[in-house]
């Protein structure tokens, strides 16, 4: 499994993989790749000789048989060993620093070692060598670097600032280093400490690195609980709400897209439209059954839920359980992983409110390149020729096709009575029929109000949201609105019991042309760019669909949430907490669907019916569809944790939870309906 390790500017990166170890090491502009090789280090003694037989080897190709045959750890710069001249070497028991030596030195650079360690670099240039009597002296720095413990840290990079003169701590921690003068700055890193830098005037230096590892001393919420990432040994994410605020999206699931590593969010079915939410799986599709949906089990404050019936400025934090060792504990329920969610807690201390709003613009992405009505109408030919048929555009029509795009002629069919228009094989309109039905863009608007405040004592935290949001339908709207109204109040009853009260209530309304179906978006692609949007009379043209739209019904849905919970903890003892919650869910459902008569006129004006989605011309129904849900569970657990010894600590956890699903739905329809301008089951 790969390791990556991260510094900052001028510090070395360090990347383990199976095979070898790279360094790399950043400039402020340009990241210069370093390379170390490192397999299994053989015996001192060993190490020292080499037998070599290199015919027009590269630098490159005689470093890495040295680290063969030696062991040694090989750290250069790759650019240094450019434009070099090939090697010819052959011998046996060889001294490690004659042939070091004799490849490098020639060629304008030099080596160190450090233990089990060769620095290749450039040679040091003395400007002044041509200058009599001139010697330039180094000086010797010597340290010892140690950990906020004071024990001493083995592979501190120590680097001369400006120059490539670095060296590594040694298993002491101890260095040596030779610099320019008392003015030099040596600078050390090492992963996972606070980088240091010192001048050489301190002569010998000790120095103590302080750890960065403050992140995993940071709480993680996981099962039933929290742990510090220090302790945990499964798959964890989490990610702070504050990350998600600023986010202008309509849902949690938007908001979670390229968020955490392993989060997998994409659309389903008609995933563009308003009201539907992406699908979320955790590392890929699942393995159980044919047709899996590797559905995740979101918990909201412990109880499950709908995230996308969140608002995501209502957001804590979020922690995700990515394999089984992480999210066992939730047992059959979450075989492909677990979504942790808790929403904000009200905070002691005045009491504050909070406005925030925001407008979006929307456009569409990724339409279609629709062909131009006269290359479609030579390849359609040419199609027909290829079958054996007869050309599907005339002579004359090919021509008016030409003509109306050159701007010559400003009709775009011929009436034709006998069949309404010659919309197909006799048009000649050039339409683009996505730019036609799709917005250039499309508005929406949400806004939030919060209040926060109290005392040690009791305290809450509310928040009202409402979002508008329009679709990018040109000829038929399709419009989504959320309202929804949280509250969570904490209590703290006395020293070692505290009560907390959490409700929430959101309502989802979504309404759209009940002709906007998967056909209606099909057709879009298959509509020849040949026909026109308008007719010879100013109508909109039948095979369009756009009259299908706006006179063939609406369909609305609404849905309705409302959690209930109410959790005491209690601590009768240090460490050891006695946790019950009761949770009560309700969704309530109300679907109202119409299939309404849509008209078109022929070349007379006169009118004929219109076919409605899948439906015969003519047909009408309406259709109500109500469902109720209820969601009650308890969850009863206590857990208790020691340390032994100041290095083993323990935490035991027990627990009862308990489930009950129950639901119910009525559905009606009528067809062939008396009046369309009352659609209902009565009419």
């Amino acid at each position: 499994m790969n390791k990556k390790f991260h510094l900052r500017k001028n510090k070395f990166w360090f990347v383990r993989d199976q095979s070898a170890l790279t360094f790399l090491k950043r400039s402020s502009r340009i990241g210069t790749i370093l390379g170390l090789i490192a397999l299994q280090s053989l015996p001192l003694a060993k190490a020292q000789e080499l037998n070599l037989n290199l015919k027009n080897a590269t630098l490159s190709e005689v470093l890495k048989e040295i680290r063969k045959q030696t062991g040694y750890q090989i750290i250069y710069d790759s650019d240094i060993l450019q434009n070099k001249k090939l090697i010819s070497y052959s011998g046996s028991k060889l001294d490690l620093r004659l042939v070091l030596k004799k490849a490098l030195t020639e060629q304008d650079l030099d080596f160190v070692i450090e233990g089990k360690t060769i620095i290749v670099k450039p040679q040091e240039r003395n400007s002044f060598k041509n200058i009599p009597n001139q010697k330039l002296e180094k000086i010797e720095i010597k340290g010892t670097v140690l950990n906020a413990s004071g024990k001493p840290i083995a592979g501190v990079t120590v680097t001369e600032r400006g120059t490539s003169n670095t060296v590594l701590t040694a298993e002491d921690g101890t260095f040596t280093l030779k610099v320019a003068n008392e003015k030099s700055i040596l600078d050390f890193s090492y992963v996972g400490y606070a980088s240091l830098s010192e001048n050489a005037s301190r002569n010998p230096m000790l120095l103590t690195m302080a750890s960065q590892d403050r992140a995993l001393e940071e709480v993680v919420v996981v099962g039933y609980g929290t742990q510090k990432k220090a302790n945990l040994t499964g798959a964890v994410s989490s990610l702070d709400g504050k990350e998600l605020e600023s986010r202008p999206v309509q849902n949690v699931g938007q908001a979670l897209q390229g968020m955490i590593p392993g989060l997998n969010l994409q659309t389903t079915g008609l995933g563009g439209e308003l009201n539907q939410n992406l699908s979320v799986n955790i590392r890929g599709a699942g393995t159980i059954g044919v047709g899996s949906s590797s559905s995740v089990l979101v918990l909201i404050d412990g109880m499950e839920g709908n995230m996308n019936a969140l608002n995501p400025q209502d957001i804590e934090n979020i922690t995700v359980l990515k394999d089984a060792a992480a999210s066992a504990i939730y047992g059959s329920r979450a075989p492909f992983g677990v979504i942790l969610i808790t929403t904000k807690s009200g905070k002691s201390g005045k009491i504050t409110a909070n406005y925030n709003n925001n407008i979006r613009l929307g456009k569409p992405r990724g339409l279609p390149t629709m062909l131009d009505s006269k290359t479609f109408a030579y390849y359609f030919n040419e199609v027909a020729a290829n079958d054996g048929e007869g050309a599907k555009f005339s002579q004359e029509v090919l021509e008016r096709i030409d003509a109306y795009q050159k701007g010559e002629i400003e009709t775009t069919t011929t009436p034709n009575a006998s069949d309404r228009f010659q919309y197909y094989t006799g048009s000649n309109g050039n339409t683009n029929w996505f730019k036609e039905f799709y917005r250039d863009f499309t508005t929406s608007h949400e806004h939030t109000l919060s209040l926060n405040g109290g005392t040690e004592k009791l305290n809450f935290y509310s928040s009202a949201n409402y979002m508008d949001q329009n679709g990018l339908n040109r000829f038929a709207n399709d419009n989504f609105q959320r309202y929804s109204i949280a509250t969570k109040i904490n209590a703290k009853i006395s020293d070692k019991v505290d009560l907390m009260y959490n409700t929430r209530f959101v309502r989802e309304d979504y309404e759209k042309a009940s002709h906007m179906n998967d056909l209606y978006y099909h057709n879009i692609a298959r509509r020849w760019p040949t026909i026109p949007l308008y007719d010879p009379n100013g109508n909109y043209s039948e095979p369009s669909e756009i009259l299908q739209l706006q006179q063939g019904g609406r369909s609305k849905f609404q849905k309705d949430f409302l959690y209930q919970q109410l959790q005491l903890h209690y601590q009768p003892i240090k460490n050891w907490n006695i946790t019950g919650n009761v949770n009560y869910r309700i969704t309530t459902q109300n679907d109202h669907a119409e299939i309404l008569k849509a008209y078109s006129n022929d070349a007379k004006g006169n009118p004929f019916l219109l076919a409605v989605g899948y439906n015969a011309a003519g047909y009408t129904n309406v259709s109500e569809y109500n469902r109720k849900d209820e969601y009650f569970s308890t969850n009863f657990f206590s857990d208790y944790s020691f340390d032994l010894n100041d290095d083993h600590h323990f935490k035991i956890l027990a627990g009862f939870n308990s489930e009950l699903n129950k639901y119910r739905d009525l559905n009606g329809s009528m067809s062939d309906l008396i009046t369309d301008n009352i659609p209902t089951l009565n009419t």
